[in-house]
């Protein structure tokens, strides 16, 4: 194929990217550098190298395959696929729930709207997004637009904060600690459960697919991973600055608002609070288009429907919210999950390439993406072995 236009690319990195920087980012980010301090910078280097490796071997795999995840896995081991979607919708409703009550919280904290207000007026939102016709562009310039703002939002706060330079470059490479817990969370939170597959699928919907189409489909799963990674450098950096600087996190329902105004004041709540709902509805409906996209290959009905089926998950995901609560140790808890199912989704589809069931037989998978996926693998199980130990 020739491809003569980049937004499809940009599009699906933003889209992965956005779903990843969702609420629960936030909380882990926050909550992790305020247990770890400088040492955190070396947490998100070894999550962001495990990031690309995971990426990398799922773009490229399910674009070449020219097929949907689950088709994938289906192939490889008969029903498996169903029980990979099944997951990652579980683990997907899950993180919405999380995503809806980060949406609630954001506009409070930004105009003061009642929590459960704020969750039925994004679920408004959401749902008028994927009630246009052209659903698929909308959603490209809503998580532009919202992914881009966000960030330059957070380069003004971390103007306003002091950073020990020498300490943070050292806690990259020579950490004074470390968390297996904190690892598997991040990676499960950027590229966990249903994240990975965002950009990936959305590029199938959007026609780039096939061998010729390799090289751009592995710019743009490394810009997802970079946009990501940027976010989550400004959002410890600030954080770092903030706990350092002796504030006290503790005993605080909301310890990511916490850290924003004591850097800002009343206009760093404010700036939480858009900050906080621009990434919570981004990830809502990256977490809806992509959780349903799951579901599509499971039976033609669904496929037919996915449009009303995807409204039903949006709602039942904020109707959850509305009568659960506890959004803190919820997101946490979701980061987590989708890690412990990141390394059995990479390692079926690795199989299926080492069968040559999946992809073109004149195509050559690189040697070295193969050995690097089984390394995320093997590293992520003995990681999750580890947490289950301790």
């Amino acid at each position: 194929m020739t491809i003569k236009k980049t937004t499809p690319f940009w599009g699906a990195a933003f889209l992965m990217a956005t779903s990843a920087i969702g609420p629960g980012f936030i909380t882990q980010t926050t909550l992790f550098t305020k247990e770890l301090l400088t040492s955190f910078g070396f947490v998100i280097l070894v999550s962001v190298l495990l990031d690309i490796v995971a990426q990398l071997n799922i773009w490229r795999i399910v674009t070449v395959a020219e097929q949907k995840a689950p088709d994938i896995v289906n192939r490889v081991l008969p029903g498996m696929g169903t029980v990979l979607s099944i997951l990652i919708v579980a683990g997907g409703l899950v993180f919405n729930i999380g995503n809806f009550a980060g949406t609630g919280m954001g506009l409070e904290a930004l105009a003061g709207i009642p929590v459960k207000t704020g969750v039925l007026i994004s679920a408004v939102i959401a749902t008028i997004i994927f009630s246009l016709k052209d659903a698929s562009k909308a959603l490209d310039w809503f998580t532009k637009i919202l992914g881009v703002t966000m960030i330059g939002m957070m380069i003004f706060v971390l103007s306003g904060v002091s950073i020990p330079g020498t300490a943070v470059l050292k806690g990259f490479v020579l950490p004074e600690q470390t968390s297996a817990r904190a690892i598997v969370t991040l990676v499960g939170g950027t590229v966990g459960g249903y994240i990975s597959f965002a950009g990936a699928h959305r590029l199938l919907e959007a026609g780039v697919k096939g061998v010729s189409a390799v090289p751009e489909v592995t710019r743009s799963s490394v810009r997802g991973i970079l946009l990501a990674t940027v976010m989550r450098c400004l959002l410890y950096l600030v954080a770092l600055g903030v706990v350092l600087a002796g504030a006290n996190l503790e005993g605080g329902a909301n310890p990511a608002a916490m850290v924003f105004q004591f850097a800002m004041g009343d206009a760093g709540r404010m700036i939480f609070g858009f900050i906080l709902w621009a990434a919570a509805i981004t990830s809502v409906v990256g977490c809806a288009y992509t959780s349903i996209s799951f579901l599509r290959s499971v039976h033609p009905v669904i496929d037919k429907s996915y449009r009303t089926i995807t409204l039903v998950f949006i709602w039942l995901s904020a109707l959850a919210f509305i009568f659960i609560g506890n959004p803190v140790q919820v997101l946490v808890w979701a980061g987590t999950m989708n890690g412990f199912i990141l390394p059995v989704a990479v390692a079926l589809l690795l199989i299926g390439v080492h069968q040559g069931k999946v992809l073109p037989a004149n195509y050559k998978y690189p040697n070295w993406l193969l050995y690097a996926g089984w390394t995320l693998v093997a590293f992520l199980t003995w990681m999750i072995i580890q947490i289950l130990a301790g």
